[in-house]
């Protein structure tokens, strides 16, 4: 029976975002094989798709730290919790996150294992580690010539997080968080905002998703500190998320671990330090800019294979020539470069039919998908599915014309999903909301694919009395944008005077 003119396209992903997009995501995260929940709650299992896409984002990101004069070392897991109370401020931030270790070891009793060998000090199970690193760069700093201290540690890392979702939120994920120290707050700023300012690069080139770049207002701050920079990116459902923050710490922490050195003046002095961090809800981010109703669709410069080639074989006696096609194309293909690497192109050998093959790397998000059946061989040609426009259907190319330009269609391809995803962002910013009743309307409506609210930019008076009005909405204030305008303006809160702008949204 022929389906009616009218039905919707058949998708692999079932529902579509606009169908249900809490679930849309969930699936595309699963069909995708990036990742899966574990046998402890809120915990995951980063597969190998999705810990491959991880791989080169460190990859990238840690290139771009070693440039700048960063030197990567590793910290304990474990924390004593003396650590923590000699900062009030950040503590009481962590308290409720925190993973508390009081016993080292087990022993049986009437036949089933209980804790035992109770700690002298409870050990926290590392949330950020401002603090064991502090008591380390007090040790290692003596003087104006010890700085700056510019250290970052790829770890892991523990919040208790009560509502998980996978990649998003989650008791346990990986991140890098750097630390450095520095003779006067000048140098500290100034690197706390070229990290905030390496963060967009990496966002936006890398992973092609527009952000917008801002402070955070006092009461949204990092626990202990002075200044919090943040990039706030939208996703499809028109929700911000924090892709990445960058703090300038001011004496805060130095003061409470004692981190000082003789100036150059030779008196004794208290450091200026800073954080930055970045985690795996980049992944989740990566979903929620880029997945389509097919899956998800990952920018060629974080993809695992640029192309997959996907023999397809009609019998036995076309399979030798086929394979070996595919082969030599595979070998040509790495020996191009994109982006200053080599191209990644592999051939699908499962024993799986070519269909499944590529439907599995449509959801995977392969940049370029190429099948490759007897009559390709026979006039040396390459098919080409082109994953970000699947809706243009196949085309052909001569082979040697595929070669020579697929660097060139992967950085068009690369461009082209930061041009869509900026032209989203865009869409779905207003600014022109100047007073609270407008505001409320606007937000009224629920999050949604293709509808609801996305950010709004208006003045706001800095109050932070205002935004606790805000909490029915569920909304906040993401950032103050680094472009302000200051122009005179009322405060769409509370009507009083106003010349700062600032970003208002739900957020995950």
């Amino acid at each position: 029976m022929n389906a009616p003119k009218n039905a919707a396209p058949k998708t692999a992903i079932s529902p579509t975002r606009a169908e249900n997009y809490a679930e849309w995501y969930q699936q595309i995260v699963r069909g995708a094989d990036m990742a899966e929940l574990s046998g402890v709650r809120g915990c995951m299992i980063i597969k190998p798709n999705g810990y491959g896409i991880w791989e080169l984002m460190q990859r990238d990101l840690d290139r771009r730290f070693k440039e700048t004069g960063h030197e990567n070392c590793y910290f304990p897991l474990f924390i004593p919790l003396s650590y923590f109370q000699k900062e009030a401020d950040h503590v009481e931030g962590f308290a409720k996150e925190m993973a508390v270790v009081t016993h080292h070891r087990l022993k049986a009793k009437d036949g089933v294992l209980v804790p035992d060998g109770e700690l002298e000090e409870p050990l926290i199970v590392r949330p950020t580690s401002e603090t064991v690193i502090g008591v380390a760069m007090a040790k290692w700093i003596k003087s104006y010539r010890d700085l700056p201290c510019l250290v970052n540690q790829w770890a892991n890392v523990v919040r208790w997080e009560m509502r998980p979702r996978l990649l998003l939120r989650t008791a346990e994920f990986l991140w890098q968080e750097g630390h450095t120290a520095h003779e006067t707050m000048e140098d500290a700023m100034a690197e706390a905002k070229r990290m905030h300012e390496i963060y967009r690069q990496f966002v936006e080139e890398v992973m092609a998703i527009p952000v917008v770049m801002g402070e955070k207002p006092a009461h949204e701050r990092f626990p202990g500190a002075v200044n919090s920079f943040s990039i706030e990116a939208m996703m499809l459902d028109g929700r911000a998320l924090q892709a990445g923050t960058s703090h300038y710490l001011g004496q805060n922490f130095s003061k409470a671990l004692n981190i000082q050195f003789q100036s150059r003046e030779g008196n004794l002095e208290n450091v200026h330090t800073t954080s930055w961090g970045v985690s795996t809800r980049l992944l989740g981010a990566l979903v929620m800019t880029h997945g389509d109703d097919n899956g998800l669709r990952v920018p060629p410069r974080i993809a695992p294979w640029h192309v997959v080639i996907v023999p397809v074989l009609r019998n036995d006696s076309d399979k030798d020539a086929v394979l070996a096609y595919c082969e030599s194309l595979r070998n040509e293909l790495n020996a191009q470069i994109f982006a200053g690497a080599p191209v990644r192109a592999k051939v699908d050998m499962r024993e799986i039919s070519g269909p499944d093959k590529k439907w599995d790397w449509v959801k995977k998000g392969a940049p370029l998908i190429l099948e490759i059946g007897p009559r390709d061989v026979e006039g040396g040609k390459v098919c080409i599915m082109r994953r970000n426009a699947l809706e243009k259907g196949k085309s052909f190319a001569l082979r040697a014309e595929f070669v020579s330009g697929v660097a060139d269609e992967l950085a068009s391809i690369q461009k082209d999903m930061f041009d869509q995803a900026l032209a989203f962002q865009k869409a779905r910013t207003v600014a022109d909301i100047k007073d609270r009743k407008a505001f409320d309307a606007y937000f009224a409506a629920e999050n949604a694919f293709e509808s609801g609210p996305g950010f709004v930019r208006a003045k706001w008076s800095g109050d932070p009395k205002s935004v606790e009005t805000l909490e029915a909405l569920g909304v906040t204030v993401r950032c103050i944008p680094l472009d302000q305008d200051g122009k005179e303006g009322t405060c769409v809160l509370t009507g009083a005077p106003a010349t700062m702008d600032a970003i208002f949204a739900r957020a995950y």
